[in-house]
């Protein structure tokens, strides 16, 4: 499997050999943490990457219902490192944030019950 910042700096546009962002693409990604284990996806005492060596399993085992979680990391730092400029762009990536943030408090509800 892949790493997280690989796969996010990928569908950035960054080729994973360009390690100029690094530091900033990982301050964002884990600020996109915080966010999911405040939903409650996640290991329960937060998580968080330092290089490229984190792959996604790390953050949610097994869990193949989870998948959405690599468009939420994707969005989530699009919209901090390089947000579109155009206003609509920012609120339709807004608006699959919050769906996306919404199913998946459902699901980890759903495990929980």
């Amino acid at each position: 499997m892949e790493n997280i910042l690989d796969s996010v700096k990928k569908l950035l546009g960054i080729e994973p050999e360009y390690k100029h962002f690094d530091p900033e693409i990982i301050m964002h990604i884990n600020t996109a943490f915080l966010s999911l284990n405040q939903l409650g996806v996640g290991p329960e005492e937060g998580f968080s990457i330092t290089d490229n060596t984190t792959t996604l399993k790390e953050f949610v085992g097994d869990r193949v219902d989870l998948e959405a979680v690599k468009s939420y990391l994707y969005l989530k730092v699009r919209l901090l490192f390089d947000p579109p400029q155009m206003g609509y762009l920012v609120e339709a990536i807004n608006k699959q944030i919050t769906e996306l943030e919404w199913r998946l408090n459902v699901q980890v509800e759903k495990e929980e019950t």
